[in-house]
């Protein structure tokens, strides 16, 4: 049982520390709309039982004789791919992680062992360095342990979303610590507690639901299974991790669903839509909070000291530690990813700086010594995390020691994950009972997720945008079409996996699984809610339903999307979201045994509203949330609306060459041998790549030709969003459409290491003989040796005629 506030209050005071202490106070640069007020918040308190009287005693010990320099070194954590184990020796860094691309010794695939054996090297140098205090290792495990091959692999957060089933949440929880801790690792970065409001964000399915209530309910049963209930005196078990509330704050309600946008919202909307999972998950004693991105009002999470100490350590009582969000402190008013005092002012206890690490630990050093930083702040942030140490057992006599590789992938985890991913299923039409497949039938599967791993589990599985996970990956799940092969030839049918639809013998029915390509962060952001299937892809239903047969369309997504047509095509309609790894879940609902029933039945229900056209935020739900139908449904879904109500052509492909350093299909990046490119962050993380010319070289996009002229007649650009990291000494030249323009001159101009965007109008290049008629290299640049440019995007757009050409 969790003790209520003034136990909790009165037991702290008593430890010498009180969770309502403000330490820092809003600066003059905060504006009032950004700026708390702590009364309105709702109250929370984490568990008395997150300590006790002896291991302050401990602590207060360690503070007493631990230097500056190793003060300063707990509040800093640094990634795997820019650390070494040796480099604790000389810098006593508080924490280590393992960010959504980086694996043990480079390794993406990396074993359980191999993560455990890396960690190990780690907590053995921290152990044996300067004040002997090891270090905390972290990582994204939002789906279960999904950095990890042969993990188990759960329904992303919309699909438990849809279960609305708390004690299968808690039962994940569990399964999902207990395969972290058997890769040696003792701090997860989940739940995610978003209210997301708009679908646009790319971020969305790692919400449980637009409900607030459902995501309380969600947030103190992940807290509850990924740590346990907390017992005063004694830490977690060695099949327990420290869970993290995340992302302070509203970052599901940013304008225009941006990812690390602002929210620019009244205080009382972000209390009633935003906050309610925070005092839930800290009252079930969450050991960690991580600061969001995003902004409230324009001031940035990460600098806001009314809402990180005031609200969250103050009118929320949390007694844990505050840890930001990759350089996310970097975009505080003033800072940059390597120098921000202001952050850890205004609360936040530890920097995330995985690459930056070494810059910010002199400069916040620096800081601390001159007192920018005040010495009492710095003792309450080491103080925190040395109590969540404390807790995981990383210190004291009762050391727990993790490391069981055996729990991950463990059979019951696997049974739980199935559990799940047949709960989440939501059933939105099934006219004259198509579903389920009946024993003996004859069926299809089909569509580009029919046997595709990467759709079906989404991003963060394996690598952060998780676009390569592979069947291979997963020896112990299954394919959405694989799953239905087995199920449909158990009961005596027959089964065929064709993605591109074609068959010999005439099916009774088409399996269609289709959906979004895998994505993660603002790599998923959109500018509308359309479903705009690839080439075929449509074509394909229609020609199956034109031999006769009923389909069964199975949508895999990360939000609902504006899906009309294939609503109006499909006799059945699935929305399966992100399931994971356990095809199997979605085999036991659609597939019937010899008695006419499923092994489940449809129970999953809307978490989110399903649009009616594309406009976002949405505007007209067609279905809404909390909707869903089941076997004993026999109404017919009538026709849907299939104008998607927008102007589809901001996706246009002919106009977005590079997004984010990756070109959109159906475009492709060329290097010639003499440039290299690596993807590196301007503003977000991997949001660009980095080229370098080692010698005279060439960078060019190519693809299918395609006719601009109609875009140059309209005043088009070509625009390019990025930096000049390295001036070239030699000619430099950008050419469109098979024509070079000379910008050298034009580059002169452009400040280095400073990001920029240059535009290019297309007339330019009419000028010097483009065919614009038939472009098939919108982008190409040719420098000599010792150039360096980062790129962000590439694209062209409509421009001021008044801009010059390059001259």
């Amino acid at each position: 049982m969790l003790a209520k506030k003034s136990t909790v209050a009165l037991a702290f005071t008593l430890l010498g520390f009180a969770p309502s202490l403000s330490l820092a106070k809003p600066g003059e640069a905060i504006p009032p709309e950004a700026r708390a007020n702590p009364a309105l918040w709702p109250e929370a308190s984490s568990p008395a039982a997150i300590t006790d009287a002896k291991t302050e005693k401990q602590i207060d010990a360690l503070l007493a004789k631990m230097t500056l320099t190793q003060k300063v070194g707990q509040l800093i954590q640094a990634d795997i791919s820019a650390i070494t184990p040796a480099d604790l020796k000389r810098y006593p860094l508080g924490s280590i992680l393992a960010g959504g691309n980086s694996g043990p010794y480079g390794d993406e695939r990396a074993s359980a062992a191999k993560w455990a054996k890396l960690v190990s090297e780690f907590r053995t140098v921290s152990r044996k360095s300067g004040a002997a205090i090891p270090i905390l290792f972290g990582v994204d495990a939002v789906h279960g342990h999904s950095n990890l091959p042969e993990a188990t692999i759960f329904p992303h957060n919309i699909g438990l979303g849809a279960a609305r089933d708390t004690n299968l949440i808690q039962r994940i929880g569990a399964a999902t610590a207990a395969e972290i801790a058997g890769s040696g690792i003792e701090w997860t970065f989940a739940p995610t507690l978003a209210v997301p409001q708009d679908l646009r964000w790319g971020r969305a399915y790692e919400g449980y639901s637009s409900d607030p209530a459902v995501v309380a309910d969600y947030a103190r049963a992940m807290t509850l299974g990924l740590q346990g209930p907390l017992v005063a005196g004694v830490p977690l078990g060695t099949s327990q991790v420290a869970a993290t509330a995340k992302h302070f704050l509203a970052d599901g309600g940013t304008l225009d669903g941006r990812d690390q946008g602002d929210a620019r919202i009244s205080e009382a909307e972000l209390i009633a839509k935003h906050a309610l999972g925070y005092p839930a998950s800290i009252n079930a004693g969450a050991l960690t909070v991580m600061a969001s991105f995003s902004s409230w009002n324009g001031v940035k999470h990460h600098g806001n000291a009314t809402l990180l100490t005031d609200v969250l350590k103050g009118r929320m009582g949390f007694a844990g530690l505050v840890v930001g969000d990759w350089n996310g402190h970097g975009q505080v008013a003033g800072c940059s990813a390597t120098n921000c005092p202001a952050a850890i002012s205004a609360g936040l206890d530890m920097y995330m700086a995985p690459e930056s690490w070494k810059q910010l630990y002199a400069t916040t050093l620096t800081a601390a010594k001159k007192g920018v930083i005040p010495a009492s702040r710095i003792d309450d942030a080491v103080r925190r995390i040395l109590r969540v140490k404390f807790k995981l057992g990383l210190m004291g006599d009762a050391r727990v020691d993790r490391g069981n590789t055996a729990l991950v992938g463990a059979p019951e985890h696997l049974e739980l994950a199935r559990e799940a991913v047949s709960k989440s299923l939501v059933l939105l039409k099934n006219d004259q009972a198509t579903l389920p497949i009946r024993k003996g039938a004859r069926v299809l599967i089909a569509g580009p997720g029919a046997d595709d791993m990467a759709m079906q589990a989404g991003g963060w599985t394996i690598t952060w945008q998780g676009t390569d996970t592979a069947a291979k990956d997963f020896a112990n799940g299954q394919t959405i079409g694989r799953a239905i092969f087995d199920a449909v030839r158990s009961n005596g049918g027959q089964a065929t996996i064709a993605v591109d639809g074609q068959f010999e013998t005439k099916p009774d029915l088409a399996i269609v699984v289709i959906g979004e390509k895998p994505y993660a962060e603002f790599e998923g952001d959109i500018p509308n809610l359309a479903f705009q299937p690839k080439s075929g892809e449509e074509e394909l239903i229609a020609r199956l339903k034109a031999h006769g047969m009923k389909v069964v369309v199975i949508f895999l997504s990360g939000r609902p999307m504006f899906t009309g047509k294939l609503l109006n095509q499909a006799d059945a309609f699935v929305a399966a979201w992100l399931p994971g790894t356990q095809g199997r879940g979605i085999a036991d609902v659609l597939v019937a045994g010899a008695n006419g029933k499923t092994l489940r039945d449809f129970t999953g229900r809307l978490p989110f509203a399903w649009p009616a056209d594309a406009r976002a935020p949405l505007t007209e739900p067609l279905f809404p949330v909390g909707y869903g139908i089941d076997y004993a449904h026999r109404g017919t879904l009538a026709p849907v609306n299939e104008d998607p109500r927008v102007d589809l052509s901001a996706m246009n492909p002919s106009n977005l060459y590079m997004i984010r350093g990756k070109a959109p299909a159906p475009w492709r990046i060329t290097l010639d041998g003499s440039v290299s490119a690596r993807a590196v962050d301007i503003s977000a993380q991997e949001d660009a790549r980095q080229f370098s010319w080692n010698s005279k070289g060439t960078l060019a996009i190519e693809g299918a030709a395609v006719n601009l002229t109609q875009q140059a007649d309209e005043g088009y650009a070509l625009l390019l969003d990025w930096r000049i990291d390295q001036p070239s000494t030699g000619a430099v030249t950008i050419s469109f459409g098979g024509a070079a323009i000379d910008v050298q001159k034009l580059l002169r101009t452009q400040q280095a290491g400073k990001a920029t965007q240059t535009r290019i109008p297309l007339r330019c290049f009419s000028a010097v003989g483009a065919n614009l008629g038939a472009v098939g290299s919108p982008f190409r640049m040719e420098a000599t040796g010792g150039f360096v440019a980062t790129i962000r995007n590439v694209q062209i757009e409509k421009a001021s005629a008044s801009i010059p050409c390059p001259g």
